[in-house]
Formats: C-alpha cells, sequence, structure tokens
C-alpha cells in the first residue's frame, strides 16, 4: 500500500498534460467584413458627425485602425453560403460511374505539313535537261516539284549491322585494380627488370660492332667531293653610269705636271720622317 502511495505522489510518474490544439479559424481567423453605420458604437475610431452612410467605411482613405483591434477589410465579401474555388461540374458516381462511362482521350487531328523538297532530284533533272543558270533552274523547280514522301524513309533510315545474339550493349567494366601487385611494389621490379634488358643488350650491340679503320681518299671519293668553280658574270651597267677617269688637267705642260708630283712626294717624305723623329723616345 505504501508503494502504490509512492507512485501515486511521484510528480515524473504522472500523465503529461495534452496540449490545446488550435483549430484553423483560431491561427488563420477569416477576414472581418467591412464595417457598417449599424456596427459604429459611441467612442470608436470611426465614429463620425453629420450623414453617415456605409459606403464611407468602404474607402480605406477614410478607414481609421480600432484600437487593439485589426484593421478592417473595406472590400464587401459574399455571403456565407459562398463556396472559394472552381465547381467542377460532373456526374461522380465513384468507381461504377468510372467504369461505366470511361472518357477515352481522342488524339487531335494533326494538321497536314509540308512535305520538304528533294532537291537532289531536281539538280539532276536540270542538268540532264542542259539547264545551267540560276533563272533556268528556277523555273524547272516551278514545273517540276519533287517532294520527299514521308512513306520513303531510305534516305533516312539505314539498315541495322548484324549482331550476334550475345552481344552486350554498354560500357565495358573497368577491372579490378591489382592491390596485391601495388603492395608487394611488382610494377617497379618489372622496370627494374626491363631496364637490365635494354642495358645488356646495348652492351652486346656495341661488343659485336665492327670498328672501321681509317678511310682513305680515292680518286672517285673526291670526284664526288668536288664542286667545279662557277664563273660569275659581272653585272651589266649603262655606259652612261660607268665609271670614267676625271679628264681635267690643269697643267701647261707634262714637264710642270712631273715637277709637281715630284714636290709632293718629297713633301710626303719629310712628313713621315718628322713624324718618326717624333715617336723616337732618348733612354
Amino acid at each position: 500500500m505504501a508503494e502504490a502511495q509512492s507512485s501515486r505522489q511521484d510528480p515524473r510518474r504522472r500523465k503529461k498534460k495534452q496540449p490545446v490544439r488550435r483549430t484553423v479559424s483560431q491561427i488563420c481567423p477569416p477576414p472581418r467584413r467591412p464595417l457598417t453605420v449599424a456596427d459604429i458604437r459611441p467612442g470608436m475610431e470611426n465614429e463620425r458627425l453629420g450623414v453617415v452612410r456605409d459606403s464611407m467605411f468602404q474607402n480605406p482613405l477614410i478607414v481609421k485602425a480600432e484600437l487593439g483591434k485589426p484593421r478592417e477589410r473595406s472590400c464587401t465579401l459574399p455571403g456565407i453560403d459562398f463556396n472559394y474555388g472552381l465547381y467542377v461540374r460532373g456526374l461522380d458516381g465513384g468507381v461504377p460511374e468510372a467504369l461505366g462511362h470511361w472518357n477515352v482521350f481522342r488524339q487531335q487531328p494533326t494538321c497536314p505539313h509540308e512535305l520538304t523538297r528533294n532537291y537532289i532530284a531536281m539538280n539532276r533533272g536540270a542538268v540532264k535537261a542542259g539547264l545551267v543558270t540560276a533563272r533556268e533552274n528556277f523555273l524547272y523547280r516551278q514545273l517540276n516539284d519533287i517532294r520527299i514522301s514521308d512513306q520513303d524513309d531510305r534516305h533516312i533510315k539505314k539498315e541495322m549491322p548484324s549482331l550476334p545474339p550475345n552481344m552486350t550493349f554498354g560500357v565495358v567494366a573497368r577491372p579490378s585494380t591489382p592491390f596485391f601487385d601495388l603492395l608487394q611494389h611488382r610494377y617497379q621490379q618489372l622496370w627494374v627488370q626491363e631496364q637490365k634488358a635494354t642495358q645488356k643488350a646495348i652492351k652486346l650491340e656495341k661488343k659485336h660492332k665492327v670498328i672501321l679503320g681509317k678511310l682513305y681518299e680515292t680518286q672517285s671519293s673526291q670526284l664526288r667531293k668536288y664542286e667545279p668553280p662557277v664563273k660569275l658574270d659581272a653585272l651589266w651597267h649603262m655606259p652612261q653610269f660607268q665609271k670614267v677617269p676625271p679628264h681635267l688637267d690643269t697643267f701647261f705642260t707634262e714637264a710642270d705636271r712631273q715637277r709637281a708630283i715630284k714636290a709632293h712626294q718629297e713633301e710626303h717624305a719629310v712628313r713621315q720622317g718628322t713624324l718618326r723623329m717624333g715617336n723616337y723616345t732618348h733612354p
């Protein structure tokens, strides 16, 4: 009995009180209807003097918000019997109605589309008829308008290649990674073996290679390397641009000319001797 009383008094074992659930109308109350003259009481914000009409309370610029209340709507709402949403008219008899009156979707008639022109056949016919200009081809296409038939799809559809019956389509699965070879450094060992085999082959090739001695030049090898000289002709110049020596002679006689040349040579010799003496240095 004592244990029963203790369990009743234990607050942790008491049954939790269920929370109060609010209705949709409490969470989202419906919009309030616009005020009317009958709803106005003395002391309200929208109390007015003079003539008061119901249309005054439907103007959002005139209606004032009441203290502690949501703002009134200025538009009239339909009555209580009004149903919001789209009303679907039709018979709804459940499964029997659906089985007895099955609405089958009827395919709408497709509009006939214009067939494409067969330019290959028209160009071939124009060439056979001997027409080559653009004007002649245009007139030929107007008189012989050839279209591609929808039934003849040989130019579009190709014959499928014959495939074996056990053919598998798709991407081939990637082979599994050789983890054991990676852990044992198998690829490194293979590479080292390949390098050793390559070096051994190179050594054998060098060993069996015949070392040739000095090659002597023969007359045939010399003639093969000989290049005959090519004589280049002088460039042709016009006579009026050829180098012509000067023809001006300012000496009266040949003796005067020789005397001037001799004096010039003596002066040149004296000048060279002076330069040598100037460059000489005493010890």
